[in-house]
């Protein structure tokens, strides 16, 4: 039983991984997947606490939720101020910024 949720964390990981190489020019799709792959890496956490029969990994996939929740929102404010701003939140559009 481990071993099919295990595979799933895989391939969340994997399908992660391959939506920020496949796809560079939108920002919306990479906040997804690297949201895909600290979903991947919680499931992952809590997997291993059931095996060991320890509650420290259902503690850190609390923390990694937590702190995909801030990134998330914080990634969507930065990307709502760079619309109003350019017009766009094209990745080609974030490379002519100055600085």
């Amino acid at each position: 039983m481990y071993l099919e949720l295990n595979f799933i964390a895989f391939v969340l990981f994997v399908l992660g991984i391959l939506g920020i190489v496949f796809n560079r020019t939108n920002l919306i799709l990479i906040l997804m997947s690297i949201e895909v792959i600290l979903l991947a890496v919680s499931l992952n956490f809590v997997i291993f606490s059931f095996v060991l029969h320890s509650i420290i990994g259902q503690i850190f996939s609390i923390f990694v939720l937590t702190v995909a929740a801030a990134e998330s929102a914080i990634g969507l404010s930065i990307m709502v101020a760079f619309y109003k701003i350019k017009g766009s939140i094209s990745i080609r559009t974030l490379n002519l910024l100055k600085g």
